[in-house]
């Protein structure tokens, strides 16, 4: 069941033919059958429960234990959203950009290496390089030797050159970047393999326990860790698995300790045959850590469990003189009980919370993909923040908040315009008009939620992402971005309503005017009109005046 020999005991069973008959070469066929069902219902099927029923039972106690803890208990799921959301954002603190260089060379080097194509040229080169540490192969021709050399030789000079750029561009801040330092490291020990060689040559020893630098350099490909969403993932699920692997580890080696005490009691002097060695045996403690460590992955323990049952001669001689009363010889009963509970506690239970361990972790890294909030989105807001706030202060001015949130990638991101949206989040607004990051970071992750009234009423809940203390002495409210709204609001109602009042005189003035300037005309008109007969008449009786007067 254990897939430890059994494709032997299936080669002798289609040879075996009648009790105390000769066997005969595959005359009983048909009895693949038999192995191979018991292969699917008793090692495919029945074995992998073991599996199953361990990650559910681990699982179930860790639902327990969220469940009884002063953590999960009276959270809703809406708190519970935003309580894992805010230990994601907690994690990271605002920090100082890296500072352009005043002089030419420098500041011109700074400009060339942050550049995100001169990253993927150096992407592109260690792909290249690992492509032709592949290429080598067996009683290959010295020409072939050569030209892979040469070809080494470029990619070290150009990764060298890159660490000699970025020296010079950010000086010793260059050493305050994880991955600086590494890919100084590899290309410090790829260009000592390269001077040393020849001395280890000179003095004749292998010169091909050096390659293991050129190797190394292989590690720089993790750096693409940092563009590939579903690595960093699996990279989160296994660094996130390490203290819950660490202490099964533990609980694997006090199992192994425990049994290796036994093993050396009951078999310290059994003969040397099929699985016990001069390596593999139960002599030392050392010894007999390392056979329990080779069973324990169900690997040739058949071969250990025959060494420790022989107990009649000739595979053994109970008549030799050693402190164990049987001589050389094992103890069926007693082999059987040790290995069999051992193999069952560590390969079947053991072992399997291992992968436990680490499918519950992927399934949490997934879950908190699913529910699209991860420590990515909040690492790409820091990069975002860091270009607004390069000395690191904490705060941004509230003329580019609008601006920062639709500078960041969803789903984080609020697109313009997105004033109501930001009136909506309640920010609070210290002294010249600064806000706070942590401000920010908790408006967006509420609206993306859509629990602008969250609130987590449990104390320890709220001890363990209390975001006031990670707060600067400066800071001091003292109005917010609804209050900033309502009164930009008012502001405008008031222009509008002024404007309107004013528009509104100025066509009363208007209408008066044209109506005067009417009443006016019309007047004259009439009046005109009033003088026009009169003068008329007036110049009549002057010209009957003029007839009637005599010469």
């Amino acid at each position: 069941a254990t897939f430890n020999g059994w494709l032997e005991i299936m080669a002798d069973a289609t040879d075996a033919k009648e009790i105390d008959a000769q066997p005969e070469y595959e005359i009983n066929v048909y009895s693949l059958v038999y192995f191979v069902l018991f292969i699917i219902f008793g090692s495919f099927l029945t074995l992998n429960l073991f599996v199953g029923v361990i990650i559910d039972n681990f699982n179930e106690q860790k639902r327990k234990l969220r469940a009884n803890g002063p953590i999960d208990i009276l959270m809703t799921e809406d708190q519970k959203k935003y309580y894992n959301a805010m230990k994601k954002m907690s994690n990271k603190k605002p920090t100082k950009a890296l500072s352009r260089p005043r002089f030419a060379l420098p500041r011109f080097l700074f400009d060339l290496t942050t550049n995100q194509k001169f990253d993927t040229f150096i992407m592109i080169c260690i792909f290249l390089n690992m492509l032709c540490m592949c290429l080598e192969h067996y009683n290959q021709s010295d020409t072939y030797d050569l030209v892979l050399e040469y070809i080494d030789r470029f990619f070290v000079a150009i990764f060298t050159i890159e660490c000699v750029m970025k020296l010079i561009a950010l000086n010793f801040k260059y050493f305050t970047i994880p991955w600086n330092l590494f890919d100084f490291i590899i290309v410090i020990a790829s260009i000592l393999r390269g001077l040393l060689e020849e001395i280890i040559e000179k003095y004749f020893i292998n010169p091909t326990l050096l390659r293991v630098v050129r190797v190394a350099r292989v590690g720089r490909i993790l750096r693409l860790v940092k563009a590939a969403k579903g690595i960093r993932i699996l990279m989160f699920a296994y660094a996130v698995s390490v203290p819950a692997l660490f202490n099964i580890g533990l609980l694997l080696f006090l199992i192994m300790f425990i049994y290796s005490i036994f093993g050396m009691s009951f078999f310290a002097y059994v003969r040397k045959s099929a699985g016990i060695t001069d390596l593999l045996n139960f002599e030392t403690f050392p010894n007999s850590m390392i056979v329990l460590f080779h069973i324990c992955t169900n690997a040739g323990w058949s071969d250990v469990f025959q060494a420790l049952t022989n107990d009649q001669p000739p595979d053994c001689d109970p008549t030799i003189i050693s402190p164990s009363h049987k001589g050389d010889c094992g103890d069926k009963i007693i082999a059987t009980s040790y290995l069999i509970s051992y193999v069952i506690i560590t390969s079947l239970v053991v072992v399997n919370m291992y992968i436990a361990v680490i499918l519950e972790n992927f399934s949490q890294a997934q879950e908190d993909v699913q529910q699209g909030l991860t420590h990515d989105d909040y690492n790409m807001c820091y990069e975002k923040w860091q270009r607004l706030d390069p000395s690191g202060s904490q705060f941004i001015r509230y003329d580019q908040l609008s601006d920062f949130i639709d500078g960041l990638q969803p789903p984080l991101r609020i697109p313009k315009p997105n004033q109501l949206a930001l009136a909506a989040m309640d920010l609070p607004i210290c002294e010249h008009d600064r806000i706070h990051y942590l401000d920010i970071f908790d408006g967006i992750t509420k609206y993306f939620l859509g629990i602008f009234n969250v609130s987590i009423a449990n104390s320890e809940a709220n001890t363990s992402i209390d975001i006031k203390k990670d707060r600067p002495k400066d800071y001091h409210p003292i109005t917010t971005t609804a209050q900033r709204q309502r009164e930009l609001n008012l502001s405008r109602m008031g222009l509008k309503g002024f404007r309107t009042n004013v528009e509104r005189r100025r066509n009363e003035r208007k209408n008066r005017e044209s109506i005067v300037r009417k009443v006016t005309i019309d007047e004259i008109i009439e009046s005109d009109e009033l003088e026009t007969p009169t003068l008329a008449s007036d110049d009549n009786q002057n010209h009957e005046t003029n007839l009637t007067t005599p010469t």
